[in-house]
C-alpha cells in the first residue's frame, strides 16, 4: 500500500492545496481519508484555509491570462500529453480509486480509462471550436458568431467517480483556453491528489506553467461556499445531490454567473412484455448493484409489465444471489462496500419507510458482518416490491435498492417513469418499435437522457450527460458541451462604406 501511494505522489500527510505541481501549506483541520473495505486510514490530508484557497484562485487567474492566448489545437497537444500520462499509471491509479472509494478493480480502472477516453475526445475538439456565418440583412456586411475562452473555472466533483468528472470538465476546459480550481469530495481525496501530479507533471513536461489545474481541499460549506460566490470563477460546474446543487446553484447564480449542475437520479428502467428478458436481466444486474448502487445513472426503479413481473423478479433475485460481495481488490467481486456508514444508514432508513408503506422485501437489504465485512460497511444488495405511489419511491437512496413497480398499459409505464422529481437517465427493453419511439417521442421519458435496451448506466464520452428537472438541467462531456466552458461572441463587420441600420430604420434622414 505504502508503495503504490509513494508511486502516486502521495505521503502521509498532505497538504490541501495544489497549483498545478506547487504544493500550498496550508492550516485548516486535518481531514483523515478511510478506506471503506476495511476501515484503515490511507493518508491525511492538511485541508486548505482561506490564504492557500485565494492563492489557489490567484494562480489560476494569473495562468488563464497566458493559457487563453496559447492556439486550442497546442493546448489540445497538452492534454493528449496528460491522457498518455494517465495511460501509464491505469492500473495504480484504479487500484487506489477501488481503495479508497470502495468500487471493484474493473469499475475503477474503467474510471481511469474514461479519463483517457476524454482526454482523446478533448484532444479532437481542439480542432474544432467552430463558430458561425450567417448573411447579414445589411449590404456590406458581414456576420459571424465565435467563442472564446471563458476564465478559471472552478470543478465540485463527488465521491462516486473521483476522477472521471474532473476530467469530463477539465479537459474540455483546458482546450478551450480556461484554467480549474477543483475541490474533489472530502471522501476520496488522495485520488484527487493523484490525479492533480499526474497532470500536473505532464504539463510541466510540455513547458507550461503552473496554475492551468489546481486543486483545493476542504469542507463544502467553506470551500465549497468560497467556489460557489467568487466572482473570479465565472463558472462552477457541480456534481453531487440535489441538496448540494440548490445550494451551489442559488450562489452562483445570486452574482449572475454560471452554473453547470449534475445531480441526483432516480432512474427507472422499463420492461415490457415483449423485451429480450435474459438481455433485460444482465443490464439491470449491472445498473443496479454496479458502484453498489452508488452511481447518479443507478437503476432505482425497475418498472415491469404485469404478465412478465413474477418471472422477471425470480430471474433477478437468481442472478442477485450470485453476486460475491467484499473486498473489492478481490477476484472475481462483483461489489464492493458502501461508501462509509452514512450511506448505510441512509439505506437502512430507506428499507425502514418502505416496510411501514408496505412494499415487501423480496432479497437482500441486511448489513453484512463478520470477517472481510468488519468495516461494517458492506450490505447485501436489496429489491423491493412497491407501489409507484409510496413517498420513498420519489427520493433517491445512494444504495443498491431496487424498487419493482407493476404496470399495465405503455402509457402507464411511462407516466410512471416520469412521476419523480428526478430526470437523469431512463431507458426501455422492448423489441417493439411502436414503444421505443412512444419512449423516445416528446410524450415518453422527460429524463436527459433515453436508452432502448441499454442499462441506464454506462454513458458514453461522446453524447452530452445530464438530466432534467431536479437532476439539474447541466450538459458534460461530449456533443457539444466544450461551449459552456467558453465565452460566445457575436460579430459585424461593415466594409460598405455606409451606415445603413437595421429592420430598415433611418435615423437622422429627412
Amino acid at each position: 500500500m505504502n508503495g503504490l501511494l509513494k508511486t502516486l505522489g502521495i505521503g502521509k500527510l498532505n497538504q490541501g492545496a495544489f497549483t498545478g505541481s506547487t504544493i500550498l501549506e496550508c492550516r485548516g483541520k486535518t481531514l483523515e481519508s478511510v478506506s471503506p473495505i476495511d476501515g484503515k486510514i490511507l493518508g491525511k490530508i492538511r485541508q486548505a484555509d482561506s490564504d492557500a484557497y485565494d492563492r489557489v484562485v490567484q494562480e489560476a487567474r494569473a495562468a488563464f491570462l497566458k493559457w487563453r492566448d496559447v492556439p486550442a489545437p497546442k493546448r489540445g497537444e497538452a492534454v493528449r500529453r496528460i491522457g498518455e500520462a494517465f495511460r501509464e499509471v491505469k492500473k495504480d491509479l484504479g487500484s487506489l480509486i477501488s481503495i479508497e472509494m470502495g468500487k471493484i478493480r474493473a469499475e475503477g480502472e474503467g474510471e481511469v480509462q474514461e479519463l483517457i477516453d476524454m482526454c482523446d475526445f478533448a484532444v479532437g475538439q481542439s480542432r474544432m471550436l467552430y463558430g458561425f456565418s450567417m448573411h447579414s440583412e445589411r449590404p456590406g456586411h458581414r456576420m459571424f458568431e465565435q467563442y472564446h475562452p471563458l476564465g478559471p473555472i472552478g470543478v465540485i466533483t463527488a465521491f462516486n467517480f473521483p476522477v472521471a468528472v474532473w476530467a469530463w470538465n477539465a479537459m474540455l476546459a483546458l482546450i478551450a483556453g480556461d484554467t480549474v480550481v477543483w475541490k474533489p469530495s472530502s471522501k476520496v481525496p488522495l485520488c484527487a491528489i493523484a490525479a492533480n501530479y499526474i497532470a500536473a507533471r505532464a504539463i510541466k513536461d510540455c513547458g507550461y506553467p503552473d496554475g492551468l489545474l489546481n486543486v483545493v481541499i476542504g469542507a463544502g460549506e467553506e470551500i465549497g461556499r468560497r467556489l460557489a460566490e467568487d466572482r473570479r470563477l465565472p463558472l462552477v460546474s457541480a456534481t453531487g445531490s440535489v441538496p448540494m446543487g440548490r445550494h451551489i446553484g442559488e450562489a452562483v447564480l445570486s452574482r449572475l454567473g454560471r452554473a453547470l449542475l449534475e445531480l441526483g437520479g432516480n432512474n427507472a428502467v422499463i420492461v415490457t412484455p415483449g423485451a429480450d428478458i435474459d438481455l433485460a436481466v444482465r443490464a439491470i444486474l449491472f445498473g443496479a448493484v454496479g458502484t453498489a448502487g452508488q452511481r447518479c445513472t443507478t437503476i432505482r426503479r425497475l418498472i415491469a409489465h404485469n404478465s412478465i413481473f413474477d418471472d422477471l423478479k425470480e430471474r433477478l433475485i437468481s442472478a442477485y444471489r450470485q453476486v460475491k460481495i467484499g473486498n473489492p481488490l478481490a477476484e472475481g467481486v462483483l461489489m464492493g462496500p458502501l461508501v462509509d456508514s452514512q450511506a448505510m444508514e441512509d439505506m437502512r432508513k430507506a428499507l425502514d419507510e418502505i416496510k411501514k408503506e408496505g412494499g415487501r422485501i423480496l432479497y437482500g437489504g441486511e448489513p453484512l458482518t463478520g470477517g472481510v465485512y468488519d468495516a461494517g460497511t458492506y450490505v447485501a444488495p436489496c429489491i423491493c416490491e412497491v407501489e409507484n405511489g409510496y413517498p420513498v419511491v420519489k427520493k433517491e437512496t445512494f444504495a443498491p435498492l431496487l424498487f419493482m413497480i407493476r404496470y399495465e398499459t405503455i402509457e402507464q409505464a411511462v407516466e410512471f417513469n416520469n412521476d419523480v422529481p428526478q430526470g437523469l437517465t431512463s431507458s426501455i427493453f422492448t423489441n417493439d418499435l411502436r414503444e421505443s419511439e412512444f419512449f423516445l417521442s416528446a410524450r415518453g421519458s422527460d429524463c436527459g437522457i433515453a436508452n432502448v435496451n441499454v442499462s441506464t448506466s454506462g454513458a458514453e464520452i461522446g453524447g452530452a450527460f445530464g438530466g432534467e428537472k431536479e437532476s439539474g438541467g447541466g450538459r458534460e462531456s461530449g456533443s457539444d458541451s466544450w461551449k459552456a466552458y467558453m465565452r460566445r461572441q457575436t460579430c459585424t463587420i461593415n466594409w460598405s462604406g455606409q451606415m445603413p441600420l437595421a429592420q430598415g430604420i433611418k435615423f437622422g434622414e429627412s
